[in-house]
């Protein structure tokens, strides 16, 4: 889903804080000022004047912006600010800066909404002290809410072990990694990984009663299969799947989407998971592939017939799909080139509707991302 909300709001109601927001709103792209009206006469001219009490522009611009930064005490922003929380998935970041600009303080969405990130680059700008006091960031250790963030992965479920995944990973409580997929630099490769916190890439012959909690990066629904691992889980989706696609003249977009999802669902995997499409360069154009681009925002990678004709072993070549685009196969080859694999994990699959004179091919490939080394010794059944 596309962040339709602006970067920054700063607000200001004193002369120093007017002078720290003109500081801020010059080096923030973006930014936004809001001063007080009777400071607007020595405000900058792109200045938005705010009357006061401020309650009504803060009602009206809370879910408008990633950050609101005040130049205003912490205890007066908590009175103004705490009615229109809601909760931590939704929620911006509130930062309040004292107004003589020495410290910067997240009150409000330190990680998921990136409240502690936003404070130090604040913090740098000015010169200041960022005031930190989320356990897992003063300790150094994982965060288990935004782990991979920056890479890309999003939480299956936020609502799902995530606190009990904090605490345990915070207390050094037994945690274990397991990274079937994703890329394995979530935690520094030259660094041992915090205190508590294991590391295997994959299941097989895990004890799941020997753990407080598991850190999953995977991109399909191992649920049935290892339910005792599930039952304690936080689910991290990396990107790492690539869609090969062939398909009908104008065939429409809605059967498309439909088969993609049918076809992930069948083999247990995450659509939030996949990376890219990949089709023949005659495909280029084709509508129904352009709006799964333009939609889910997915890469879109085209190949030559003669690129794709190249691909070795691919499980289901045919003749005349090369009569028709010059290459034995359009679905796998593509997934393979553009995940830069050598196998699939769904070789080719046939979607078509009853009423609709048109068809999709699809097939899978996961991006071979190497794995991390252990450092521990992983507890087994």
């Amino acid at each position: 889903m596309i962040d339709l909300r602006k970067p920054w709001a700063v607000y200001a109601i004193t002369r120093h804080g007017l002078e720290i927001a003109g500081n801020l709103v010059a080096q923030l792209p973006h930014a936004e000022m809001y001063v007080s009206e009777k400071l607007v006469a020595n405000a900058p001219t792109n200045a938005l004047p705010m009357p006061l009490p401020m309650g009504p522009t803060l009602e009206k611009n809370f879910k408008a912006y990633d950050a609101h930064i005040f130049i205003i005490s912490v205890g007066a922003v908590v009175r103004m600010v705490a009615p229109l929380f809601e909760n931590k998935k939704v929620d911006p970041a509130i930062l309040c800066v004292d107004d003589n600009a020495q410290f910067v303080i997240p009150i409000l969405s330190g990680h998921v909404g990136r409240g502690n990130e936003f404070a130090h680059r604040v913090a740098k700008i000015l010169g200041a002290v960022p005031v930190i006091t989320t356990a897992s960031d003063v300790r150094g250790t994982l965060t288990v809410d935004i782990l991979g963030r920056d890479l890309g992965w999003v939480l299956d479920d936020l609502d799902r072990n995530v606190t009990l995944g904090c605490a345990a990973v915070v207390n050094q409580q037994p945690v274990l990694v397991i990274q079937e997929t994703g890329e394995p630099q979530f935690w520094p490769l030259e660094q041992a990984l915090p205190p508590g916190v294991e590391y295997t890439a994959g299941f097989e012959n895990v004890d799941a009663k020997a753990y407080a909690i598991f850190l999953v990066i995977t991109d399909r629904d191992f649920r049935n299969e290892y339910p005792g691992i599930y039952e304690k889980a936080v689910i991290y989706r990396p990107k790492s799947l690539v869609l090969g696609l062939g398909c009908d003249s104008q065939t429409p977009f809605e059967l498309v989407e439909r088969g993609v999802k049918a076809t992930l669902a069948k083999y247990r995997l995450d659509i939030r998971c996949v990376k890219a499409i990949a089709s023949v360069e005659k495909k280029a154009n084709e509508p129904a592939f352009l709006a799964l681009n333009e939609k889910y925002g997915w890469e879109f990678n085209i190949f030559s017939a003669e690129q794709l004709d190249r691909v070795e072993n691919i499980p289901n070549p045919s003749e005349t799909v090369k009569s028709f685009v010059g290459t034995r196969g359009v679905a796998e080859p593509s997934a393979l080139l553009a995940a830069g694999a050598s196998e699939l994990i769904v070789s080719k699959q046939i979607y078509k509707e009853p009423d609709i004179a048109r068809s999709m091919t699809m097939a899978v490939a996961r991006i071979p991302f190497p794995a991390r080394q252990r450092q521990r010794e992983v507890v087994k059944i």
